[in-house]
């Protein structure tokens, strides 16, 4: 028997002001003890939803409506309260999205670990101290004992992210759920923490749901990979098959968007479209509108997950080609090739800048370099990519090139077109917004970047109107001129929506396009595509690539994703504490780095291709595996 087992669930969300949306629909899965189980899917797929059910935890207006789920033996859709509750962190326990926000802020991390003991009481043996269980499990994740003097705020994110997995396995669980434990995570952290959970999954024998849209994490890590598509499980093989030979054509359009920085021609695939809206879902396959090659009978018959070569398929053609999978030929497709341009002069230049911060401690100050010695310039119809972990200084760069904060050392000068050279650190008032003309951010997270009470036509038509002064009619059209250049068309069916009516791919367009508003010749992109689904991460990458050529505009593009720096930028600085530890041509950094940091960074992130060598070493114990580094408290 399987430890879980969910047969036909749905889930259906139904607020009071809109029509109701199946945001799970039938979906049938089983996951064996020990198994390590991937769920891959864009983001809005259903996957987050489906754990939540799985784990009890829908908070209304969303309710299961229909099928089970059964966890060793007990009914969770069934249950009661009191039945369910001794379950939680005793045998089944989660690593929530947010989990970086997950702790309570205002006690220590001591006091959680207490709380998660008190809660259960008798799960820990009489002779063990509670104190102790705790040091342990912190050991465990590779964390000190004296992290848990501290609260929450006290420790960077991928500290966050090790004491909410150690609170997980607590209690030692049969069953752990992984919502997104990596996501905002740079990709060195990332693969610590991701090297002790394959450790520990293996040492302790815990099954793993592991959910994300990170197809690289999923198809490295997983045993068997699902894929989720607008509510329905669509694909269900092991990783290893599936890496090799995918059965739907969604699932090829979400692996041909992943490839190997370091290969010697690069080029990515993507899904053109849009998921369909739930609220009235399609009466045939939900994928037929993005699928090329899609017959009649797809718009109007709803296929079955059915059995296929080496797993399951919910395709037509699938089951009319007896199970062998069919070429998707995707039509989306994005290239690096980095075209020869003219050596035009600078329109920024760093020269040996230094950022220092006064950061108080017991006793006193101390001073924090977060930038040092650094120097590059900025050239029209240009990427430069700023490679790094968190904390290396990327974001500080990025505050002292627009003008925000003033560097401690070196000058930030700007020359616009008329030749005069602008010290960006002496800037202030007027100046300084006159500056802001020309150099505008696309900010990191799309979902926070646009006011949520405002439309579109105003977040476009304020600056327009602040720096072209554009009268209102006249920046209203031009608002709808960026948008069709950002890919958002036709223009009238957007202008007067607001953000949450946006997928986060629209969304990060329209931050895209405001950023071009006041025609700017210098854009500054910090991580403008982390928080976005791999499956349109290539559609902004082509889009920034097209915006840099065709306007001219020069772009400092800030990212710790080695794979879209390649796709997108001319040259690379790689950037280590306040440092630049290696520069040059994008393919002569990335294909043949010279500095350790830089090897560091591209060993580090998930490569489905090695997948079957990362299981296989699981398989064997942990033997072999890299440690995570020690983090002192």
């Amino acid at each position: 028997m399987a430890l879980l087992e969910v047969r036909d669930l749905s889930v259906t969300y139904s607020p009071r002001d809109a029509a109701a949306v199946r945001a799970v629909e039938g979906v049938s899965l089983t996951i064996d003890d020990g198994e390590f189980v991937g769920l891959l899917g864009e983001s809005g797929c259903g996957k987050s939803t489906l754990g939540s059910a799985v784990l009890r935890l829908l908070e209304k207006p969303a309710a299961v409506t229909g099928g089970s789920v059964v966890f060793d033996g007990v009914d969770i859709t069934a249950a009661g309260e009191d039945e369910i509750r001794p379950l939680r962190w005793a045998k089944i326990s989660t690593v929530f999205q947010s989990s970086m926000n997950s702790l309570n802020p205002v006690i220590t991390v001591e006091a959680q670990f207490a709380d998660t003991f008190a809660a259960h009481p008798g799960c820990l043996p009489p002779d063990v101290d509670a104190r102790q269980r705790a040091v342990d499990l912190l050991e465990m994740v590779e964390l000190d004992a004296g992290v848990l003097r501290r609260y929450p705020h006290e420790l960077s994110g991928g500290m966050k992210q090790r004491v909410a997995l150690a609170l997980a396995l607590a209690l030692s669980p049969r069953f752990v759920l992984l919502d997104e434990p990596t996501t905002g995570l740079d990709v060195v952290v990332q693969r610590a923490i991701l090297d002790r959970l394959r450790a520990l999954q293996s040492e302790f024998g815990f099954a793993v749901l592991f959910i994300s849209h990170d197809l690289g994490t999923v198809m490295e890590m997983a045993d068997r990979v699902m894929v989720m598509y607008a509510g329905e499980i669509v694909e269900d093989q092991p990783a290893e098959a599936m890496m090799s030979r995918q059965l739907h054509p969604y699932t090829q359009g979400l692996l041909g968007s992943y490839a190997d920085p370091r290969d010697a021609e690069l080029g990515v695939d993507y899904v053109p479209g849009r998921p369909p809206n739930l609220a009235d879902p399609p009466a045939g396959c939900r994928f037929a509108s993005r699928c090329q090659v899609a017959v009649d009978d797809c718009s109007t018959v709803h296929p079955e997950l059915l059995p296929a070569t080496s797993g399951a398929a919910r395709c037509l053609l699938v089951e009319r080609a007896g199970g062998t999978p069919v070429d998707a030929e995707l039509s989306g497709r994005f290239v690096a090739a980095r075209p020869a341009t003219l050596d035009e002069k600078p329109v920024l230049a760093v020269r040996d800048v230094a950022k220092h911060y006064r950061v108080r401690r017991r006793g006193g100050h101390t001073v924090k370099q977060a930038v040092e010695g650094v120097s590059f310039e900025l050239r029209p119809g240009r990427v430069t990519a700023l490679v790094g972990q968190s904390g290396s200084g990327k974001t500080t760069l990025a505050r002292l090139i627009t003008g925000i904060e003033q560097p401690t050392a070196g000058t930030v000068s700007f020359t616009p077109s008329d030749g005069s050279a602008l010290d960006v650190g002496r800037l202030r008032g007027r100046r300084l917004r006159a500056y802001h003309r020309h150099a505008q951010l696309v900010f990191q997270d799309p979902f926070g970047a646009l006011n949520p009470t405002r439309t579109l036509a105003y977040a476009l038509t304020r600056p327009l109107r602040n720096h072209l002064g554009l009268s209102p009619g006249a920046a209203r059209q031009r608002a709808g001129e960026l948008l069709e250049t950002v890919g958002l068309s036709p223009a009238a069916q957007y202008l007067d929506k607001l953000p949450h009516q946006l997928s986060g791919g629209q969304r990060q367009r329209v931050v895209v396009a405001r950023a071009l508003a006041p025609e700017p010749t210098l854009l500054v992109a910090d991580e403008p595509i982390s928080m976005l689904d791999v499956s349109i991460r290539a559609e902004i990458i082509q889009l920034l690539d097209g915006l840099v050529r065709d306007l001219g505009i020069a772009m400092l593009y800030i990212t710790h994703d080695l794979l879209s720096a390649r796709l997108l930028a001319d040259e690379v600085l790689v950037l280590k504490e306040g440092r630049v530890v290696e520069e040059g041509p994008t393919l002569q950094v990335i294909r043949h780095a010279e500095h350790a940091y830089t090897k560091l960074l591209l060993d580090s992130i998930p490569n489905p291709r090695t997948g079957s060598t990362r299981r296989n070493s699981r398989a064997g114990g942990t033997a072999g595996l890299p440690a995570a580094p020690v983090i002192r408290g």
